[in-house]
């Protein structure tokens, strides 16, 4: 009888120390994320960013991690739904006047879990509406919203974000999350039309404008500002577009997102019924 006395009494002080452990690291992650907006150097920046990702991967390590409040942590953060994953996202200025993205991808698929680092490679996608990505190369982002869709028996996640883009270019992403053989894919072809359609939207306008793009669940349709540019001769210089004052948005119908062009929203189902389809897989 004593001997369990003492054995559980061991038991208890270890969860006592390891619960002061993770408090502990908690608060220093809390802390490194508070202090990161103020950081002046690219050394400090740096080095707050390896704290964060520290303090995220010893949290990703405790079996109550899928289910913890975070809501006290200053990073971007969007939870699927159906528990499937965490996605937590922030950004670090580079120093030109754009951003660098960092973020973590923790997945939840019965008893596995995965931790996906997510690594910018903004430079490198020059074309950021073609291709599929991986966790290995992003086209970084500060998620807000997740939103999931059914299509083909299979669930895509598509998110909503917000891109500094440079010093005079901001940008706003509509991507597509979705799993391939257990691994993380960036990107669908759920949009437009023609044979190759985009695999993502990406809106460009002025660093000084601001975009609204959002979700609406009661009309299941992506909501957003029109950008128009600020001169006719600025036409496809999108550091100098802006809100129009007019809206489009994209529907969720028939295993796609369809967009309508100047919905009134005031009566946006009325617009929802005009949306432009997608031509039959093959058309031009």
């Amino acid at each position: 009888m004593t001997m369990l006395r003492t054995c559980t009494a061991l038991l208890f002080c270890c969860l006592l120390h390891a619960a002061a452990m993770g408090q502990a690291e908690r608060e220093h992650l809390l802390a490194s994320a508070k202090a990161l907006p103020q950081a002046r150097t690219a050394q400090q920046r740096d080095s707050l960013d390896a704290h964060i990702k520290s303090g995220l991967r010893a949290l990703f390590d405790r079996d109550d991690f899928f289910t913890m409040d975070l809501t006290d942590l200053p990073l971007s953060r969007v939870d699927a739904p159906d528990g499937t994953f965490r996605l937590i996202t922030w950004n670090l200025p580079d120093g030109n006047g754009g951003q660098r993205f960092e973020g973590f991808l923790m997945v939840q698929n019965g008893r596995k879990r995965s931790l996906f680092e997510l690594r910018d490679r903004t430079p490198e996608v020059t074309a950021p509406e073609v291709p599929e990505l991986g966790p290995d190369r992003w086209y970084g982002a500060l998620y807000y919203t997740v939103i999931p869709v059914e299509k083909g028996g299979r669930t895509y996640y598509t998110l909503l974000g917000w891109k500094g883009y440079s010093s005079i270019e901001t940008r706003k992403v509509i991507e597509v999350l979705s799993f391939r053989g257990g691994k993380p894919r960036f990107g669908a072809p759920l949009f437009g039309t023609g044979k190759l359609r985009p695999m993502r939207k990406v809106f460009g306008y002025s660093f000084q404008a601001s975009m609204t793009l959002r979700y609406d669940a009661a009309l299941e349709a992506i909501i957003m500002d029109h950008l128009s540019p600020s001169r006719a001769d600025m036409k496809d210089q999108r550091a100098f577009y802006g809100p129009d004052m007019t809206h489009d948005a994209y529907f969720w119908h028939k295993g796609e997102w369809w967009l309508g062009e100047d919905i009134d929203l005031r009566d946006p189902r009325k617009s929802s019924r005009t949306f432009k389809a997608p031509p039959p897989s093959g058309r031009p």
